[in-house]
């Protein structure tokens, strides 16, 4: 930023919570405009870009308006957007910066004679901008946005993805051990959460019944189920009933209430 631009340009910080916005706003010789209180919601931030327009067109010596704020939660999201785009405050040419918390930690300890408050929190980071320490992109909201939904919901499914089978595996090594921990090394599937593994654990009540059906039966399951996948379907077929004989019993009446969970 060059010096004229830095001389011009009024300097905002925004303490974000969930119901509030605590403001500050100052000039590069810490002349204080504007410390004031403004709730979290749209009549809030309409009130705000209403008061930094108003500063802006009363103080002829200013032409630049940079806004900086700590990402909080989403809570930072909605009053960030609508002040780097309301048509209000784009004849002042605003710069709206969403900070990390951790950028500005350091920073709020060299202030260490000062209480923690919002409105000391809200100068802090207007001083933050106004001393040249902000080195992130502006805000761009709508694009931002919408890749960190979208990033944030495929890891959220993921995760519970992995959750959920992590937790099943619990229950089909209580009806089927050797299906979920084989210790012979040679499990009949390679993945438990398969279409035919999946058929097996709730189509037989029990290891038994596996042990008990002819071979040829259980090769014309493993070929159904499997839709002619595996190239060698009888060996499958011996593994599976390998795996069932090897697996620990468990009363009958467990066995109802775990292919329920696991279907």
């Amino acid at each position: 930023m060059k010096n004229r631009q830095v001389l011009s340009t009024l300097f905002v910080g925004i303490d974000v919570s969930s119901k509030s916005n605590e403001v500050c706003a100052i000039d590069f010789d810490e002349t204080l405009y504007l410390k004031t209180c403004v709730a979290n919601n749209n009549p809030g931030a309409v009130s705000l870009a209403g008061k930094l327009a108003s500063i802006m067109t009363e103080s002829p010596q200013l032409d630049r308006l940079v806004i900086a704020l700590e990402a909080t939660s989403c809570y930072s999201t909605h009053v960030a957007t609508f002040l780097s785009s309301t048509e209000t405050l784009m004849p002042f040419k605003p710069y709206v910066y969403v900070l990390n918390p951790k950028t500005t930690a350091n920073y709020k300890k060299s202030y260490i004679s000062e209480g923690k408050t919002d409105p000391i929190d809200a100068f802090m980071l207007a001083d933050f901008a106004r001393v040249g320490r902000i080195k992130t992109e502006t805000w761009r909201g709508s694009q931002f946005l919408a890749l960190q939904r979208l990033t944030r919901h495929r890891i959220h499914l993921a995760e519970a993805i992995t959750r959920e089978k992590t937790y099943m595996l619990t229950n089909i090594f209580l009806k089927f051990s050797e299906l979920a921990a084989p210790t012979n090394g040679n499990p009949p599937f390679s993945n438990n959460f398969g279409a035919t593994a999946q058929a097996v654990l709730t189509d037989f009540l029990s290891p038994e019944e596996i042990v008990n059906s002819p071979l040829e039966d259980l090769v014309k399951f493993v070929c159904s189920k499997s839709k002619n996948s595996f190239d060698d379907p009888e060996k499958v077929a011996k593994l599976l009933k390998k795996a069932a004989a090897d697996s620990y019993r468990l009363d009958k009446y467990l066995y109802e209430p775990l292919t329920i969970s696991i279907a």
